[in-house]
Order: C-alpha cells, then sequence, then structure tokens
C-alpha cells in the first residue's frame, strides 16, 4: 500500500516538474505575451512554488533569478526520496543525507558551469575584437563581470592584472574549484550511503 501511494506520488511530481520547467522555457520566450492564456493558466498552478524560492535573497546571483533551480532542485531531492520508497519499501537517514547533497552538487555545478560558459563566452569575445557593445556582449558581460570581479578579489587580492588573464585565471578557478567540490560530494555521499570507496 505504502509503496503504491509513493509510486504515485512520484508520478505526480515528475510531472509537476516538468510543468515548472515548461513553465520557466515559456517565460524566456515571452511568457504570457507571446503564449497567453494558457502561460497564465501554467503560472497559476506553478507560481506559488516557485514564489516561495523567490523570497531568498541569496538565490539572486548577477542579476540572475537562480530560484528555479533551487525550486527544482528540492523537488528532485523529494522526488528521489519517495521513489527510493516505492522501489525498496524503506529508507534511510545515510540515503537521504546522500540524495540532498547530490542534489546540493548538482545545483552548484549548474551554476558553476553556467559561470564557466559565460565566461569562455566572453574570453572569446575579448580574443576575436567583438563588438562588445551589441546586446548579446552586453549582457554576457552583465553576468560575467560580478563573477570575474569577486574571483579575481579573491585570487589576487589588491595586485592589477590585465582583463585577459584575469578571465582565464576566473575560468580556471571555476574548473579547479568545480573538480574539487564534484569528488568531495562523490566521496560524502557514498560516505553517507554506506557504500564502499
Amino acid at each position: 500500500m505504502l509503496q503504491t501511494l509513493m509510486i504515485v506520488l512520484s508520478a505526480a511530481l515528475n510531472i509537476f516538474s516538468m510543468l515548472i520547467f515548461i513553465r520557466i522555457l515559456l517565460s524566456w520566450f515571452g511568457g504570457a505575451y507571446v503564449f497567453g492564456r494558457p502561460f497564465v493558466i501554467l503560472s497559476g498552478i506553478t507560481d506559488p512554488y516557485l514564489n516561495y524560492f523567490r523570497r531568498f535573497t541569496a538565490l539572486s546571483a548577477g542579476g540572475i533569478d537562480l530560484s528555479p533551480i533551487a525550486a527544482l532542485a528540492f523537488l528532485s531531492i523529494v522526488n528521489t526520496v519517495v521513489s527510493t520508497v516505492a522501489r525498496f519499501g524503506r529508507i534511510s537517514l545515510g540515503i537521504v543525507l546522500a540524495i540532498c547533497l547530490g542534489a546540493l552538487w548538482s545545483a552548484a555545478s549548474f551554476v558553476i558551469g553556467f559561470f564557466i560558459v559565460v565566461l569562455l563566452l566572453r574570453l572569446l569575445a575579448y580574443l576575436v575584437s567583438a563588438d562588445i557593445y551589441a546586446a548579446f556582449w552586453r549582457i554576457i558581460d552583465a553576468v560575467a563581470s560580478p563573477a570575474q570581479f569577486r574571483i579575481n578579489r579573491l585570487i589576487f587580492k589588491n595586485r592589477i592584472v590585465n582583463y585577459q588573464t584575469g578571465l582565464i585565471v576566473s575560468i580556471a578557478a571555476l574548473i579547479i574549484l568545480g573538480a574539487a567540490l564534484g569528488l568531495i560530494t562523490r566521496l560524502l555521499a557514498k560516505f553517507f550511503a554506506g557504500l564502499p570507496f
């Protein structure tokens, strides 16, 4: 009985996650202005949940709203726990901790990867002397500059470095950070789940 209930709940969580993902994508392409009533209905279903995460100011970085990522990550954690109970009929605290850690790493790796791509695009624009005043490059620069500034301030302190070096060091630092955090996350998840190293 419990396993059947968990299977149904897992299916509902999957459908809700997909609705949130579709709502996010549609908002990038005009939202209610382009899609009209279907977008409004979809927003009515998903926005109460998304609005809970939007109230956390820490989820806004450099003009980018990361709250949908946090909302989807939380749903993923809950769905994984529910799916595990549906599959095995039980779950342990260690497995829940491993699942939470995996979901946190998934969200963090997405953000790190996103900033690596943005900084790589900015470096490419710099190397080919692209028109940095074009709208696309202004958006890229608006996202890349705060990340690059913070990373360079941590690494170089008050020393002045040229722009290209700062970009390359920022990209390398994010790659190293991502690799290190990924390794630590995998080791901790195996420890929590009670799996052998």
